[in-house]
């Protein structure tokens, strides 16, 4: 009886240890969900620190698979002025530092045409699928975090 016993946790730990081992690495971080670019991006963003004041935007770009920040991430936004109309001044760059982090300051995006107010990104890094997707800031916020969390190629 102790012998089937053995057998029996034997057998089940090598199905369990098979079957965990087979089973894809599940990302440490959720992956920021990609969202449409709009027919306003334009690529060659400017570096800029700014592109308006009242609104507050910061985040890390982080990997997907360790949640550890990306260094040299580029990320890109664009937005509509105050008076709903997109324009250079509201287009701006970095690219990040050690910590994979970025702020900026801009104007608070309006809402235009039925479309909640938003602020469109893209980011990418060497060896990481290029991201786009929007952030959508709640009215009155002066300032928002928003990372953005990066898949492996």
């Amino acid at each position: 009886m102790e012998m089937a016993r053995s057998a029996l946790l034997l057998v089940t730990t090598a199905l369990v240890l098979t079957l965990t081992a087979s089973a894809p690495a599940q990302p440490k971080c959720a992956p920021t969900a990609p969202d449409i670019e709009g027919p306003f991006y334009k690529p060659g963003a400017p570096l800029r620190e700014a592109t308006g004041k009242g609104l507050v935007v910061s985040g890390v770009v982080k990997s997907a698979a360790t949640c550890e920040p990306i260094k040299g991430a580029r990320i890109e936004w664009w937005q509509a002025n105050p008076r709903g109309e997109y324009d250079d001044a509201h287009r701006g760059s970095q690219v990040t530092g050690e910590s994979g982090a970025y702020r900026f300051d801009t104007d608070s995006p309006p809402p235009y045409y039925g479309r909640p107010s938003h602020i469109h990104f893209k980011a990418s890094a060497p060896g990481y699928r290029p991201l786009t997707t929007q952030l959508y800031p709640k009215g009155g916020q002066r300032a928002v975090a928003f990372d953005l969390v990066l898949v492996k190629e």
